[in-house]
């Protein structure tokens, strides 16, 4: 095990009802006034606003609108939260959504305390030094951001999808009412549980030993998604499945799994090219990305993966032959995809062969390999976009 430094505080406020103490929540963590940042009409259509909203004025918080946030959050809005923080003199982040929403919110947060263009934090040209705190009502489980020290955001200009890192990023507060999940479509909260699961996969492919206790944690979160998603997506109202689901996805994202090990992160950052470029929900990207990043480096690095067939997936051990088991493991996860939905190829997700030259010139512009596991070339990231270019 490598060494670690580990500091995830956090507040959460989890269950039913739980978003009645929101301005209490914000209060308690420093707020006066406060940017309510969210998505689309789907929290107006059910009562989540109106809830969050209501909260808000039973603790008498001032607060100032911006939604319109989508998925594969853009700059766009980010530089119009960062104006309109600034004029509106807010001092508090409230962000009311998913993943993206909690995004766009941090990306509003670092830059409203930068002289220069956020996007410099999400280039790697500056480090975040400051940030205005922020909390969150959860409404999708997929992400992790509402745990997490991590953004990504779309630089619509360019059509670059990169990701920002800093400890001043985690949320002061998150609510988690798991009922407020129940509304989503079935594709969404299939998507939510995949990206869910690549998370936790992205830090078990990890070439450091002697990691048996973030092993085990991974395995464990893996198999709740595996257990919890088909019995969700028979029964959209289970309210024990949402919650198992929706505290899983915080877990897999605020770095529990992680710490002390290295992390991959190869399927990641190859499907950000795809939700770049074609604006595709990121777990459906990752369900095309991942098995097929899977299937490539089995063969360069087989060690990982007997242990992902035999204790996530069950699989018995051949023990003349481990790459078959290490094989059914990844068929298995493949099978799981598509049972609760999930696209296979870039056909489904309207992506083009034409355009891998672009996608990979973009993730090799600063960097000559790609992940840690297996350390993957340009000719290796071709060969795997190439491998589910079925169009």
């Amino acid at each position: 095990m490598e060494n670690f430094s580990f500091y995830a505080p956090t507040y959460f406020e989890f269950g039913r009802g739980a978003e009645a103490k929101t301005g209490e929540l914000i209060r308690k963590f420093g707020g006066s006034k406060v940017l309510l940042h969210y998505g689309g009409g789907s929290i107006k259509n059910n009562g989540i606003y109106g809830k969050v909203i209501a909260a808000l004025t039973a603790a008498d918080v001032p607060f100032t609108e911006l939604g319109g946030v989508v998925p594969n959050p853009r700059s766009g809005l980010v530089y119009e939260g960062i104006e309109l923080v600034k004029k509106e003199g807010v001092d508090f982040i409230l962000a009311v959504g998913g993943g993206s929403v909690i995004d766009s919110a941090k990306a509003i947060a670092a830059g409203a305390k930068y002289d220069g263009d956020f996007l410099d934090f999400y280039q790697g040209k500056a480090q975040i030094q400051d940030a205005l705190p922020i909390g969150t009502v959860l409404t999708i489980a997929a992400a992790g951001s509402e745990g997490s020290p991590n953004s990504v955001i779309t630089d619509e200009k360019n059509q670059i999808k990169k990701g920002a890192h800093s400890e001043l990023l985690r949320p002061r507060f998150s609510v988690m009412n798991p009922e407020f999940t129940c509304s989503l479509p079935a594709y969404q909260t299939a998507a939510g549980a995949t990206d869910i699961f690549i998370h936790v996969c992205e830090r078990y492919f990890s070439n450091t030993k002697e990691v048996s206790v973030t092993d085990r944690l991974c395995e464990a979160v893996m198999k709740t998604i595996l257990y919890e998603t088909p019995r969700v997506l028979r029964d959209p109202d289970n309210y024990e499945s949402r919650a198992n689901i929706m505290w899983a996805g915080m877990i897999a994202h605020n770095n529990i799994c992680g710490v002390g090990r290295e992390q991959d992160w190869g399927s990641h950052h190859i499907e950000h090219e795809l939700s770049a470029m074609y604006d595709v929900t990121h777990g459906a990207g990752l369900a095309v990305i991942a098995p097929a990043w899977m299937r490539y480096v089995l063969e360069k690095h087989p060690e990982k993966f007997v242990p992902f067939a035999t204790e996530v997936w069950g699989v018995p051990l051949d023990t003349i032959n481990p790459m078959e088991t290490a094989m059914r493991g990844i068929e298995r996860f493949e099978a799981f995809l598509k049972q609760i939905g999930m696209p296979s190829g870039f056909s489904e997700i309207g992506a083009k062969k034409a355009d891998i030259p672009a996608m990979v010139d973009k993730l090799f512009a600063k960097k000559d390999t790609e992940g840690n596991y297996v350390k993957l070339t340009r000719e290796d990231v071709t060969k795997i976009y190439e491998s589910v270019a079925d169009e």
